[in-house]
């Protein structure tokens, strides 16, 4: 991995001022230090959910020309940075909602032996385990769903994930599984800060207390890092790098 404009691709040693964020703040007598990721295209290089309708097509559970024309169609909508989370999140899950709960688990143990596995490369893991040897709280956020993700941040080690969370059916008779509605605030844009700020309420933390660093290679993730005390543009889309450069920021080139 490559890391500009410092050469140490590891957890940022002792706390800092804030390196440039449109919201910096001023932490003092910082106790906790806490790690942010995003996932897709930052800790593994690959979209886990564009991944996941695919795998599912394959199966046979979508019209493949069908699925493929709308799934293209939202994930450029994503990286344009105009995309309507709402809408793309009932067409996600229309599959592991038709499907119920029993045959989606056992798709997404497959999924997770003959895609994600093979994502996971040795150098984003070790910066995950840098960060916790290192004593940090490490957190997952991302703007995907928590069925395709969760997982995912099982493999990393990581227990405390921020991710989209779905809404149950939970009427009298009712299924219990999920509806394909979002439920709460999507961990997406201007949602990452908010989901972010009542995960360090549920800890009884708030930003003047902690030292975040934040790697993500989105522009759509721009709130979040101008929120962060260090962020960290890694694997940068070419607007995010222009930014990131422009201000100083870190920028981590995590993969080849």
């Amino acid at each position: 991995m490559i890391l500009e404009p410092t050469s140490d691709a590891g957890p940022p040693q002792g706390a800092r001022a804030p390196s440039g964020g449109s919201a910096a703040h001023e932490v003092a007598n910082v106790g906790v230090r806490i790690a942010l990721f995003d996932l897709d295209h930052t800790l593994i290089p690959i979209d886990s959910d564009y991944a996941w309708g695919e795998f599912t097509t394959a199966r046979g559970w979508t019209d493949a020309d069908e699925f493929k024309r709308q799934n293209d169609a939202f994930y450029e909508h994503y990286k344009a940075g105009t995309l309507d989370v709402n809408a793309y999140v009932r067409f996600a899950t229309a599959a592991i909602c038709r499907q119920g709960a029993t045959n989606s688990i056992a798709a997404h143990a497959d999924f997770m032996g003959a895609v994600v596995q093979k994502a996971i490369q040795p150098q984003a893991l070790k910066l995950v385990q840098d960060h916790q040897a290192a004593g940090d709280r490490v957190v997952i956020v991302t703007a995907t769903n928590e069925f395709v993700t969760r997982p995912i941040a099982q493999a990393f080690g990581v227990e405390d994930l921020i991710a989209v969370e779905l809404e149950r059916d939970t009427t009298p008779g009712g299924t219990g599984w999920y509806t394909g509605a979002i439920r709460g605030v999507p961990s997406f844009r201007e949602g990452k800060v908010t989901r972010v700020e009542q995960w360090l309420a549920e800890q009884g933390l708030g930003w003047d207390t902690v030292h975040t660093t934040f790697y993500s290679d989105s522009m759509n993730d721009l709130p979040l890092l101008e929120k962060a005390t260090v962020p960290v543009a890694t694997n940068p889309d070419a607007r995010l790098l222009a930014i990131a450069q422009a201000r100083g920021w870190r920028i981590l080139h995590l993969f080849s």
